[in-house]
């Protein structure tokens, strides 16, 4: 006898993970499936030399009680198991320049925000606090970024641009750059992007900053704890292959590779916008919509290296620092020159568990573009399917890592002498554990010269298929969170989301 859900979700990203247990907990009959090893997307970990690596998740916003988060979490039942250390509040990012020796703080509090900041901008405080003001506002314009609230977007703000805000708030070159200065967690094309991506992302961090001390993997495994609980069905080493409609253009099942079919009334699907289009078939959807899809591009995708240090060699540091070779750099950063690379990049330490004074590791991230790595594109490399890239490959990342711990070294002399392990991801990493196109790191490029472009309604052309992910509207843990509650308020009904965060 065939076994039909209410819910198929496929793809087991933060997305597809939110909007399952918000689906299972009113009751419906869900069913999650994904093709990796492991579940959720960007919210992977790997464990080296018995130390844990995060691959996307390195800190988190809004945690801290009544914000916005911590609400979505708490609704989800996972918020008081999370494993959390407050990041430093003076300044939980630095952000510095090649040419300049101070590391200007980012903290937390907006009153804190603006003191610290003043700081080393005596003159800038009134401009800082009218750019908190500002985020704010923002901030608030936006559907359920409060968590209940507003039903629609407000086009005006849509159209703000980035570079144009900045320059209004402050005439001073230096503090523009800083303000921007965690670009990085939207892969910043801070010329072009929209303001509202901007404000979005650093407004929860200013409100509160966390690190998982367990790494990013322990938010899915608390999602897959409470949809057991639920009754839903998680499946891993199961990739979908085809979707299956009826003469009326329902989707009424899904095969996966090794041919086993699912049946559901209802279907979501948290994979890559590009790679849901295949399984539907073009001929399904409308031109005009295809065509503005494909157009898209995707942000950078990035180099990493995680270096495993040895006992008690380094101070830990509870802060991200976002370093620029110079601060004109920080508006487009994500364009560099392969001769000088990296100019720029994201490091980040984590406290060794018995001597927390001490750093047992370290990551640090530079944009890379795909096209560094398009020669090895034919291969694949996961748990699940070995393909060795070879020689080459190889050696093009040991040169890049070189490049790394040579820029690392600037900032802290002497760095190799602490060095006990060396590992790396690059692009293809990217694409093969997460599935993201040309291994982007945010999914697509926004612009607020036509922000509605990048613009995707959860629901499709197909009566019974959502949508729900990074690519549909705000990436990073807070906006598809909020993403997966829109996905689901289509399919249960936007007041009866609402009744239920209410509480």
């Amino acid at each position: 006898m065939k076994k039909e859900y209410d819910i198929l979700v496929i793809g087991s990203g933060l997305g597809g993970l939110v909007s399952a247990l918000i689906l299972a907990k009113e009751g419906l009959k869900v069913c999650v499936l994904e093709k990796n090893n492991q579940y959720g997307g960007n919210l992977q970990t790997f464990s080296r030399d018995k130390l844990i690596f995060d691959t996307g998740v390195h800190y988190l916003g809004g945690l801290s009680k009544g914000q916005n988060l911590n609400r979505f979490f708490s609704y989800l039942e996972i918020m008081d198991e999370l494993e959390l250390q407050k990041m430093d509040e003076d300044g939980y990012d630095r952000i510095s320049f090649a040419d300049d020796e101070v590391e200007y703080p980012h903290a937390q509090g907006y009153q804190n925000f603006v003191e610290q900041l003043s700081v080393y901008f005596p003159d800038e405080k009134e401009n800082i606090e009218n750019y908190c003001e500002e985020i704010q506002y923002v901030c608030s314009q936006f559907p359920r970024y409060n968590v209940v609230g507003k039903d629609n977007y407000n086009e005006e703000i849509l159209h703000l641009n980035t570079k144009r805000f900045i320059e209004s708030v402050t005439q001073n070159k230096k503090l523009q750059s800083v303000l921007l200065g965690s670009n990085f967690l939207y892969a910043g094309d801070s010329e072009n992007v929209p303001f509202y991506v901007h404000a979005l992302t650093v407004n929860s961090y200013i409100q509160s900053a966390y690190k998982c001390t367990k790494g990013g993997s322990q938010i899915s495994k608390l999602l897959i704890r409470k949809l057991r609980k639920y009754g839903a069905e998680v499946h891993k080493h199961s990739e979908v292959s085809e979707f299956v409609f009826n003469e009326k253009n329902t989707l009424t099942s899904v095969k996966t590779k090794t041919g086993k079919a699912y049946f559901a009334k209802q279907f979501i699907s948290n994979i890559e916008i590009r790679s849901t289009i295949r399984l539907i078939g073009e001929e399904r959807l409308k031109k005009s919509f295809l065509n503005r899809v494909l157009s898209w591009r995707p942000v950078s995708s990035c180099f990493s290296i995680y270096l495993v240090l040895k006992p008690q060699s380094l101070p830990n540091f509870n802060y991200n620092i976002y370093h620029y070779s110079s601060q004109e750099s920080v508006w487009n950063a994500f364009r560099y020159k392969k001769e000088t690379w990296p100019e720029t990049y994201m490091l980040s330490s984590t406290a060794s568990k018995h001597h927390p004074e001490f750093a047992e590791s370290l990551t640090a991230i530079s944009y890379m573009d795909f096209d560094e790595v398009k020669e090895w594109e034919n291969t694949f490399n996961t748990i699940v399917d070995k393909n060795e890239r070879g020689s080459g490959y190889e050696k093009f990342k040991f040169e890049k890592t070189e490049k790394m711990i040579e820029a690392l070294e600037k900032k802290i002399p002497n760095l190799r002498h602490a060095i006990q392990n060396i590992y790396t991801s690059s692009p293809l990493s990217y694409r093969d554990y997460i599935g993201n196109f040309d291994g982007n790191m945010y999914g697509y490029m926004k612009s607020s010269e036509n922000p509605l472009k990048t613009m995707v309604s959860p629901r499709t052309k197909i009566d019974n298929l959502f949508l729900t992910g990074q690519s549909v509207n705000m990436h990073g843990i807070l906006g598809v969170t909020i993403g997966a509650f829109n996905t689901c308020a289509e399919i249960l009904g936007k007041e009866l989301i609402d009744s239920r965060l209410r509480k």
